[in-house]
């Protein structure tokens, strides 16, 4: 297959169309003619990621996040960006991001679902499309209700992570919640306004936390890494059953830091 095939399966999920006007999507590097025989998919493309796909003998590096996220001037060794856009060119490595386009079609339901929520609304909308609000986020009931220490192991669990961090009391009772995979700083008020008692989320700071607590809603934080990883395993399930003849590779999990 070539390049621009694979891309065209990829926008099925979630067109590039979907990000946001901020985002930077899509073919970041390479050529959309290229023949691809092997991906290697991950959620960041660093160095290591990169090398990676470099033994692997990748031809197409798929992430979520953007290697190249604010406008370049220069690209040469001086830049770890420039960096690793060199070794991918020198490695012949085409680079696509799904970012949020991934995030309004996929990572929030794939949350949601795992948490088990019910009758779920778009946490903050972004745009409309055939009547259907489309945005970042959901927002929804529990199966049951539980204590937000209930609701963090539970968290733990369904996501594959050791720890979080949560503000607020683990004794209170919820029953409605917020999922917002990634960082969930900006949702905080929507969160609050869409009456959920808890917010699933990452990169909660220490002021927003405790601020977020005082307004009644309790914070979950699984960390950046620990609620998008699941993106890989996604996306490698979902090339697999849309490609024939090639070899689809997830990088192993790996969280970004460490605790000690």
């Amino acid at each position: 297959m070539i390049c621009q095939e694979i891309i065209d399966i990829l926008q099925e999920q979630s067109p590039e169309r979907y990000a946001c006007h901020w985002d930077n999507v899509g073919l970041l590097v390479g050529n959309p003619r290229k023949d691809v025989n092997t991906v290697y998919i991950a959620l960041d493309a660093t160095e290591e990621t990169i090398g990676e796909a470099v033994e692997a003998g990748a031809d197409l590096l798929l992430t979520h996040h953007p290697l190249i996220f604010q406008g370049l001037k220069k690209v040469n060794t001086k830049d770890f960006t420039g960096r690793r856009i060199i070794t991918l060119i020198q490695n012949d490595i085409s680079c696509y991001a799904m970012h949020t386009n991934f995030d309004i079609k996929g990572m929030e339901q794939l949350g949601a679902e795992r948490m088990g929520l019910e009758d779920c609304q778009v946490l903050d909308p972004v745009f409309q499309e055939n009547q259907e609000e489309k945005g970042i986020g959901k927002v929804g009931s529990l199966p049951c209700e539980m204590t937000v220490g209930e609701c963090a192991q539970k968290v733990k669990e369904v996501f594959g992570v050791e720890l979080v961090k949560i503000f607020g009391r683990p004794d209170d009772r919820v029953a409605r919640a917020a999922i917002c995979p990634g960082s969930g700083k900006s949702v905080i008020k929507k969160a609050i306004h869409a009456g959920a008692q808890v917010l699933i989320t990452g990169d909660i700071d220490h002021h927003d936390g405790i601020d977020s607590a005082a307004q009644g809603l309790a914070i979950i934080d699984a960390g950046h890494y620990g609620v998008e990883k699941m993106f890989i395993p996604y996306m490698e399930t979902y090339l697999k059953e849309r490609t024939s003849g090639i070899r689809i590779i997830a990088q192993p999990e790996k969280q970004p830091f460490l605790y000690r």
